[in-house]
């Protein structure tokens, strides 16, 4: 194993952390660890610090601080926006639609306020994964409640018409828009998904080189939404639970370090998915689910006809290179990729997927290795084709 250097090419699921969101981390835990809700200095110092995490956060997304609220992470957000607008909302209409090609998060509270009684349809994609916004457009009702689309599909990478959808939901005002930006923050530009239309988006430190269990909602100045977590009354009693100060600190910082590199990051690794797209196309038994238009610069997903995507992801660990069957979390269920399948891709062939995600930090010395080991595993896989 440890006769390669490692080659982390699984961004999408976690990225590493930057040693200054670390170091924030580290300092605010052991230097500010009073309670802000406490009425002593060291609270108010701690108050302090989260108002200015806030404020920081809101002022990278060209948002108020007042419409950030701080969360445990994606998961978290997508159950409380599902679940706190469709229950906040229940008196008006108990009708709601996400799209099929949405994160778990989304659509398993989708389902679990189907079980509650509210009424769930998914709106379609067309063969490439993009929603279509004209059957969109078919399904919404006058109790329509909420609409609920990802900015950057997590499996194969295609950027949802966000705007398009803004369009449409323009002369609705009883509809309340939710994105889970969770993969596109510091990804791809804010005005591509965080649209004037947009009432709620949820986000996650993790994906951006903070920590784990840390996230933030926007909800838009006025829009309404039921606490998911009762208590004392923190986050304007949004959502009570001692504040993760140290952790939230460490977020605001990674954010501006993600904002910052943005352009970089953006030149950077769509040169270096273009080269692995342009060389796995050469491959008769290679099928590509991801394109360069209107895809994240970031995301390529492809497969080897016939040979199942955890056999690959295995293949190349052996050589210190990491990457992953579609999506994270739903590889270790070993579940096809539920975006692949509403594409319309047969099963067989959903199986294959193998999903690479870039970061700024790679470089082409790391992918001419990938495209290396590729042809090692292209070749040893042959006789199972």
């Amino acid at each position: 194993m440890e006769r390669f250097k490692m080659i982390y090419l699984d961004n999408s699921a976690t990225t590493k952390p930057y040693p200054e969101a670390l170091a924030t981390y580290t300092e605010v835990a052991s230097k500010i660890w009073g309670n802000p809700s406490s009425l002593h200095s060291l609270g108010n110092q701690a108050t302090r610090l989260l108002d200015a995490s806030r404020r920081q956060i809101a002022e990278l997304l060209g948002k108020s601080s007042q419409e950030i609220f701080f969360t445990s992470g994606g998961t978290e957000g997508d159950n409380w926006v599902i679940k706190g607008v469709a229950f906040e909302k229940a008196r008006y209409g108990k009708h709601i639609i996400v799209s099929a090609i949405e994160h778990p998060a989304v659509k398993e509270s989708a389902l679990w306020l189907k079980e509650q009684g509210f009424e769930i349809d998914f709106a379609p994609v067309d063969n490439k994964g993009f929603v279509e916004v004209e059957k969109l457009a078919d399904l919404i009702r006058p109790d329509t409640t909420l609409v609920s689309v990802m900015a950057i599909n997590n499996e194969i990478g295609s950027v949802q018409p966000i705007k398009a959808i803004s369009k449409l939901l323009a002369d609705r005002p009883t509809v309340s828009f939710h994105v889970d930006a969770v993969q596109a923050i510091a990804k791809i530009s804010t005005e591509n998904y965080l649209t004037d239309r947009v009432d709620f988006a949820t986000f996650s430190s993790h994906k951006f080189h903070g920590l784990r269990g840390v996230g933030f909602v926007y909800i838009k100045s006025g829009k309404k939404i039921c606490p998911l977590l009762n208590g004392g009354g923190q986050e304007s009693d949004k959502r009570s639970t001692t504040e993760n100060l140290a952790g939230i600190a460490a977020t605001a910082k990674a954010l501006r370090l993600s904002m910052e590199n943005l352009e970089t990051f953006t030149t950077r690794t769509s040169k270096m998915k273009e080269i692995i797209l342009e060389e796995l196309a050469k491959y008769p038994d290679v099928t590509i689910f991801s394109g360069i238009e209107n895809f994240a610069p970031h995301i390529l997903t492809f497969g080897i006809k016939g040979v199942r995507g955890e056999v690959v992801v295995h293949a190349f660990e052996e050589y210190g290179i990491y990457v992953s069957t579609t999506s994270a979390c739903s590889s270790k269920a070993g579940k096809p990729a539920g975006t692949l399948i509403a594409m319309g891709v047969e099963k067989s062939l959903a199986q294959t997927a193998v999903r690479i995600s870039l970061d700024a930090d790679n470089d082409m010395s790391q992918i001419e290795q990938f495209l290396t080991t590729f042809k090692i595993i292209y070749e040893k896989t042959r006789k199972v084709r």
